[in-house]
This record gives structure tokens, C-alpha cells and sequence, in this order.
């Protein structure tokens, strides 16, 4: 497993994420039954970063917690049956690691959520990139059934990991 990740910003979050990103991201690839070696980016970034690119991609002028950019299209959440068939699209050429997608968290949201949640920042990031993962294996919350299953999901693969609230 590849994961890329970057941390851009002058705002300190002082919580280990490397390790948090490194717990997360895997955990939330054997939950789904990921049967690939995976890549994935992360980018943790501030408030200004974050809503050029929410402007760019989903114009919305606003600064968000985290964005997700998946690069697998699937047709049913984590079916990753069809992603062979499209060997030159969804896998790096150079590893034969299946390329999930990014991830851009805004380290400044990580730090104001955890404390309007009440619990920690090491919990906030985790539970974004948790999050994120499951919009990258195919999961969204567009309604309330989504918005359910995705919440389950989160929660059994934070505890599995060991972040409660």
C-alpha cells in the first residue's frame, strides 16, 4: 500500500497524523474487503487551500472539513469486480497498486470540530479520513439511508482502530 501524504499549511496540529493516516486508511480497505494493494493521497491543508479547491471542483465558495476525489467509478459501493477490466484507468502502471483517489482535510477543521464535538483532534482526523475512504470505495450521503450506512461504517472502523468519542 502507497499512501502520499503532505501536509501544507503553517497551522500545527499537534497529534501524531501520520500515524492516525496510517491506521485509517488500511483499516478502511479491509473493512471494505479491498482485495487490491491500493494508492492513496493525502493532503492536509488550512481553511484557504481547502475552499480554492472546494470553489474549483464543486463551486462552493466555503471552506469544508475534507473533500474527496475518488478515481474508481464504481456502479455498487466497494464491488471492485469490474476495476480489472479497466486495467489502464485504475491501476498505477509503475506498482500495480489500485490508484483509490485524494483526500484533502483542512487541519483548521480538524482542530474546530473536535472541540464543537467535544473529543479529541486525534478522533476528528480519523473520523474524516474514514470518512473520505468510503466516498473513495464508492459510498455517499445523499439521503438519509446513505447517510446511515455510512455513519455504521465510520463508527465500526474507528472503534476497530481505537477512537471513540
Amino acid at each position: 500500500m502507497t499512501i502520499n501524504l503532505d501536509y501544507e499549511t503553517d497551522k500545527k496540529l499537534d497529534v501524531d497524523y501520520e500515524k492516525i493516516v496510517n491506521d485509517i486508511i488500511p483499516a478502511a480497505l479491509d473493512y471494505e474487503h479491498c482485495p487490491y494493494e491500493a494508492e492513496v493521497n493525502v493532503l492536509l491543508t488550512d481553511n484557504h487551500e481547502i475552499q480554492e479547491i472546494n470553489r474549483e471542483y464543486r463551486e462552493i465558495d466555503a471552506p469544508t472539513d475534507v473533500l474527496s476525489f475518488p478515481m474508481v467509478d464504481f456502479e455498487r459501493e466497494a464491488d471492485f469486480d469490474h476495476v480489472e477490466e479497466h486495467v489502464e484507468d485504475y491501476f498505477n502502471p509503475e506498482t500495480g497498486e489500485l490508484l483509490l483517489g485524494d483526500i484533502i482535510i483542512s487541519v483548521e477543521k480538524v482542530i474546530e470540530q473536535a472541540e464543537k464535538y467535544g473529543h479529541s483532534k486525534e478522533r476528528e482526523l480519523a473520523f474524516l479520513i474514514a470518512h473520505s475512504m468510503l466516498h473513495l470505495c464508492g459510498y455517499d450521503h445523499m439521503d438519509d439511508a446513505e447517510r446511515e450506512v455510512m455513519e455504521k461504517k465510520q463508527s465500526a472502523i474507528l472503534e476497530a482502530e481505537g477512537y471513540y468519542r
